[in-house]
Parts: structure tokens; sequence; C-alpha cells
């Protein structure tokens, strides 16, 4: 586009330079009549001035090649163009005539001329392609501006030319490596993708609360006390069992074995367990949110109502799950507990079997109540004689005392005496030898005080025992369902559009990456 400006301007001089020297072409048409005439030329020993007179009036390169043809068909040594203008006006033919332009059009070729004699017409000859030993004819002088300009068009030509075919090459490497490939998998998800329903879920691992009076309780049911139980459950429904479960109740496998499912999502009919959890893993998608505790599951199968169905085994493989690590953890924290309470019950009992065997020893069930009612009758008896002798002592201070009661004084104090020594004696049986009720009694008592201390023993380990079991009840897990799974109306996958695009967008950046990598290789192999 910027070089057709410069032609139309370049014609435009060249026109000019015509119409401006029109008195010299009439002027050598004159000196061309004269030579016909007869009358030499004025300036006919002067050729090179006749040269410059042709320069001068702006002929146009196709009337100079014009000018050159006509020389050569009449056989006219020419040097240049303008010297072929000088010799054919020179020989009286103006070569910018209709006339000879017409005969020079209607020449035949130069083969037919061979075999004419002398005194045939000579036919006329177009001009022919100049070999590669021959001599061009020089072509019309430029200005170097023209040159120039002439130049830097051919260089933009060439630019335009190679930035076509860089363009070309381009394009067809982005078709080969990136729309094709783009276009397939559009076309797999668009028309041969099988559809995939989906059905959503959300349940989370709870914590029995502990009451608003235990330590333990302030924890209860956050994500501080479930993540390693949400995180186990995870990795449970991720796993190799929990798809062999689920293979056994509702039959996974077989349900992606049907043969109208697209032969990438289908499993062969010899399928191994390995292909299966392969399969398994895309159609299962579980994520746990660690700021709110919550598991979401979403299960993609051909089928609504199966879809379902596999999210509902699941949710109920990862609730056995839960009770079962509950449960251990129960058994682990009551195991210590249940075995001290048991030791404890088991001494008392020793304890409380030799009480009741040293109670058995004896003749009375209770030597220490028998050794106190003892004691307490002599010491009512020491006391009764007591006051017998201080009645005697009343009567005997009289003048004239009374005999008959001072012998009846003094005859209950020897009974009383005589009673008293009848219980010292037998307070001396009972506190003397290895049967006597005093030892026997101190027995009892210690057995007594040994069965207390495995009372409180009991009392404590029973203790123990229900705080455990609260603390054991506070770690319980349960698992809740917040979301229930739905059957889709529509299915879920492919998701053609979003999928199409991140092909499109993967395959792009794999060539840009391998585009750069080549570039770079190929600058430092040159360099």
């Amino acid at each position: 586009m910027t070089t057709k400006p410069k032609v139309r301007k370049y014609s435009w001089r060249r026109n000019n330079q015509a119409e401006g020297s029109a008195e010299a072409r009439a002027d050598a048409i004159s000196r061309i009549r004269n030579a016909t005439q007869g009358q030499a030329p004025v300036d006919e020993a002067q050729p090179g001035k006749q040269l410059d007179d042709i320069k001068r009036e702006g002929l146009t390169g196709r009337q100079l090649r014009i000018a050159r043809r006509l020389a050569q068909k009449h056989g006219l040594a020419a040097t240049s163009d303008y010297d072929a203008v000088r010799l054919l006006r020179k020989k009286g033919i103006d070569p910018f005539q209709r006339t000879n332009l017409l005969d020079l059009a209607a020449a035949k070729p130069s083969t037919q001329s061979d075999d004419k004699g002398p005194n045939d017409k000579v036919s006329i000859k177009l001009p022919q392609a100049v070999g590669a030993k021959k001599t061009n004819l020089p072509g019309p002088e430029l200005s170097p501006a023209e040159r120039r300009n002439l130049e830097i068009g051919e260089i933009q030509k060439d630019i335009a030319r190679r930035r076509q075919r860089k363009l070309f090459a381009l394009f067809a490497r982005l078709a080969v490596f990136v729309f094709l490939p783009t276009f397939v998998v559009g076309f797999y998800f668009y028309r041969i993708a099988t559809p995939m329903y989906a059905s959503d879920s959300e349940f989370l691992i709870l914590q029995a609360d502990g009451g608003p009076g235990s330590v333990g309780g302030l924890l209860a049911g956050t994500q501080f006390a479930t993540t390693q139980d949400s995180i186990s459950v995870q990795s449970f429904l991720e796993s190799k069992e929990a798809l062999l479960l689920l293979d056994r109740d509702a039959g996974f496998s077989e349900v992606f074995k049907q043969d109208w499912i697209d032969p990438i999502q289908r499993l062969a009919p010899d399928a191994t367990l390995e292909d299966a959890y392969k399969l398994f893993k895309r159609m299962i998608t579980i994520g746990y949110d660690p700021t709110e505790g919550v598991i979401r599951m979403e299960v993609a199968a051909p089928d609504a109502q199966t879809a379902t169905e596999f999210s509902e085994r699941l949710i109920s493989y990862s609730e056995n799950r839960v009770n079962a690590l509950s449960g251990k953890k129960r058994e682990d924290q009551m195991r210590d507990a249940l075995e001290s309470f048991e030791a404890a019950q088991e001494a008392r009992k020793e304890a409380q079997e030799e009480l009741i065997e040293l109670q058995l020893q004896g003749a009375v069930l209770d030597p220490e109540n028998v050794i106190a009612s003892l004691r307490s009758r002599i010491n009512e008896i020491e006391v009764l004689v007591q006051d017998k002798e201080l009645e005697l002592a009343a009567l005997l201070d009289n003048l004239r005392p009374n005999k008959a009661k001072v012998d009846g004084v003094q005859a209950d104090i020897a009974r009383l005496e005589k009673v008293l020594e009848e219980l010292n004696a037998e307070m001396q049986d009972a506190s003397d030898g290895e049967n006597s009720l005093a030892r026997l009694s101190v027995r009892i008592q210690i057995a007594q005080a040994d069965l207390t201390t495995r009372d409180m023993m009991l009392q404590t380990a029973m203790q123990q025992m229900e705080a455990t079991r609260s603390e054991a009840n506070r770690q319980v897990r349960y698992l809740t369902v917040s979301v229930n799974p739905i059957p889709s109306q529509e299915p879920s996958y492919p998701r053609k559009f979003e999928n199409t695009i991140l092909a499109f967008l993967l395959f792009a950046g794999i060539y840009l990456m391998i585009s750069l990598t080549a570039s770079v290789l190929r600058e430092q192999v040159s360099s």
C-alpha cells in the first residue's frame, strides 16, 4: 500500500514531462521529415547532443521499450534505449507512431522469415527473450530517491510475504496441536460421553455433650474434638474397603459394566479391582471443611436413583465406622477402671468373710458387747457397795445403832461384794487366754477396721469408675446427616462447555511451553 502513491506520483511526473517536451518531439519529427526529403539534419554529426535532446523529451519506460523493439526489428544496433530512438528517427521511422506500433504487434515470428529470399518482403519480428549470454539493454534511469523508494517497497513486500508464510505456519501448528485436539475433546463431551447424575450430601461427626459442669463439654461437638475422626472417616470412604462393601451390597462394578455407557467410563467385563478402584475415585468426591467440621460427599452414577443409593450406603458405612471407633475408645478407657473396681470388691469380700469367721469362733457373736456389759454391771455393783458402806457408816455413827438395820446393811454389802467377785472373775476369764473375749474382740476390731478400709477403697473405685464412664460417654462420637442425598433430575456431568474450555487452555499451555522450549534451545544452538 505504501508503493502505490509513489507509482501514481511517478506516472504523473512522467506525464508532465511528456507534456512539457511536446515541442522537443515536434522538433524531432520535423527533422525526421527533412531527413526523408533528403535534407540532412543540422546536428547529424553530434549524436551526443541528440541523445541529450531525446532524454529531455521525458519519454516513458514503455515508449523506450517500444523503441528498442522497433530497433531490433529493423536490425539497428542500438547501445541504449535512447540510442534506439535516435537511430529510428535517423532512419526516418517515428517509433511512437500508431501505424508502427500496429505493425510491431502484428509481426510474425522470426523463424518464418528465414526461408524468404532477398527479394521477399521482410517479416516483422516480435522481440524475443534475451539469453543469459546476451547483454541486456539498459532500462530507464531512475533518480536515487525513486530507486530507494523502489528498494524499500521490495523489502516491504518481502517482509509481508515472510509474515504471511509465518502466520500460515503458525495457524497450521495451532490447528494441529490445539484446535483439532480441542475439537475432538468437545465432540466427545457433547456427543459421546454418557450423562452422569450426581447426588450431594453433607454430614458431620459430633461429640457427646458432657454437661455444662464438665471441662470436656467445652470442646464437645466442635472441630477441635472431632477432626481426627472426620479425617479417618474421609480416608475410609476413599479406600478399597468402602469399594468392596459398596460392590457387595449395591453392585458398583456391575452398574458401570453396562453396554450403553461410553467406552471411557465403562468398566471392561474382566476388569480388576484396581480398574474399579480408579473409576470409584473418579465417581466419589469427598471434601472435609476443617473450619466447620462438615464432610461433603458427591456420588456420580449413570442413574439418579443409583447415585442416591450409593450415597446412602456410604453414609451408613461411615456411621458404623464411627460407632466402632467410639466403642473401642470406651472399652480402652473403661478397662482399667473396671479392673480396679473388681479388685476392690474382691478385697472387701475377703475382709468381710474374715470378720464373720472371727465372730463365729467365740460363744457370743459380739465379745466386745459382752465385755462392755460386764464392765457396766461391775460398775453398778461397785456403786451399790459404796452406797451400802456409806449407809452402814451412817448407822454406826449413832450412839445406839439399830442392830437389825446394821446387820441388814452388812448382809447387803456382803452379797454385793460376792456378786462383784463373781463378775471380776468372769471378766478375768474373758481377758486371759488365747480364746479370751478380749483377744477375740481385738481381732474383730482389726477385721472391722480392715473391712471399713476396704469399703472406702471400694467406694473410691466406684467413684473412679463412674467418672471414667462419664468421661467415656463424653468421648462418644456420633454421625449426623445435615443434607440427605436426593435424586437429581438433570445430569451433572459431563460439564461440556467448561471441560472443552479447560481442554483448550490445557492444549494451548502445552503448545506454548513446547514452543518456548524449542525457541530457547534453537537460540542456544545458534549462538
